[in-house]
């Protein structure tokens, strides 16, 4: 396995891609969420049942799912597009207000009165995720929401620089949906990175990255990546498979793997000096990788961006997206290589 070691990221090449990457416009095509926080104290243990009493003393709201993807690419300095569907419900409003407040558009998030707008509620006390509770409906679109969504493409994708498919597997992303958005992405030479479901893991045909985490790989596969030999393993079958350029596996407290068509493995470890909450991470992940890549990045270039970009929103409790000055100084930090 081939390492290039003499190739490296330091602080003027960063800017160098945050500035290509200021004003590029990027489609997020996928499934939005409402991320419900509920913040509070417990102090005694409920008479009913053997379970805490949380004290609520505030109620937070932040976007997810594709939503925080085009959250990310926003915080990078590009230009999100999002093309996604969701309820005509109270809650569907209410993100549809978040999304207007984080400054991103909204002009393609279609309404289907028949499905719920996803929300996620968690409980928070004293720093401990204590529980969540998951309202949604995982049914694919069809009938007229689906041609909606097919009708909407071509404008959303006019002048992209890139694709971000952010699938969460509650509806939007659909076999039929990515044959059209793939063939026509290749018609017009712009990149898809995908942050994968399991249900349509092999639809991503040709795709430049797609960013699993090992679990996820490990579903599609069939077997566990226990070691570094069945990561390798993993890695390039999906290469493979898939005919993607790159394949970024994410591997938890053990970092990344970059995986690329051309050949070689790349691994990055975690930048993160401490981890509240993975939340998100994932989304942060692929919109940094892509971001990245349309400021002129390599793959290599991109995936350390995304594993410094990740190492800032774990830090943090709660659904984040990084901070541009925060990311100029974990490379300053912690350095700006990767382990051959």
């Amino acid at each position: 396995m081939v390492i290039d070691r003499n190739t490296h990221l330091d602080l003027d090449r960063l800017e160098t891609i945050l500035r290509a990457v200021r004003g590029q416009p990027i489609l997020v095509i996928g499934d939005v969420m409402l991320d419900r926080y509920l913040w509070g104290n417990v102090s005694r243990i409920s008479p009913e049942a053997p379970v805490p009493v949380v004290d609520v003393e505030r109620e937070t709201m932040r976007l997810g799912g594709a939503a925080n993807v085009c959250n990310n690419v926003k915080c990078l300095g590009a230009l999100p597009r999002l093309l996604t569907v969701l309820g005509d419900d109270a809650v569907g409003e209410r993100l549809q207000a978040e999304v207007k407040a984080a400054g991103l558009p909204t002009e393609c998030m279609i309404k289907d009165p028949s499905r719920r707008t996803t929300q996620k509620t968690r409980v928070v006390a004293r720093g401990q995720h204590l529980v969540r509770a998951d309202e949604e409906d995982r049914a694919e679109t069809s009938g007229n929401v689906a041609e909606a969504l097919l009708a909407q493409l071509p404008a959303c994708l006019d002048g992209a620089a890139a694709i971000i498919i952010s699938d969460y597997g509650k509806g939007v992303v659909t076999k039929s949906l990515l044959e059209t958005l793939l063939a026509m992405a290749r018609e017009r030479d712009v990149p898809v990175a995908v942050d994968p479901k399991d249900t349509h893991f092999l639809s991503y045909q040709g795709v430049n990255v797609i960013t699993p985490n090992q679990y996820e790989a490990a579903e599609v596969l069939g077997y566990k990546l226990r070691d570094d030999q069945s990561v390798t393993r993993a890695g390039t079958e999906l290469l493979s498979r898939l005919g993607a350029r790159s394949v970024l596996i994410t591997r938890g407290e053990k970092g990344m793997s970059l995986f690329e068509a051309q050949g070689g493995r790349t691994d990055f470890p975690v930048t993160a000096r401490s981890v509240y909450d993975v939340t998100g991470a994932g989304d942060t992940v692929v919109s940094a990788f892509a971001t990245a890549q349309v400021g002129g990045a390599t793959a290599r270039e991109a995936a350390l961006v995304a594993t410094h970009a990740a190492g800032l929103v774990v830090a943090e409790l709660g659904t984040a997206v990084p901070d541009v000055d925060a990311l100029r100084g974990s490379f300053r930090d912690g350095g700006a290589a990767w382990d051959a």
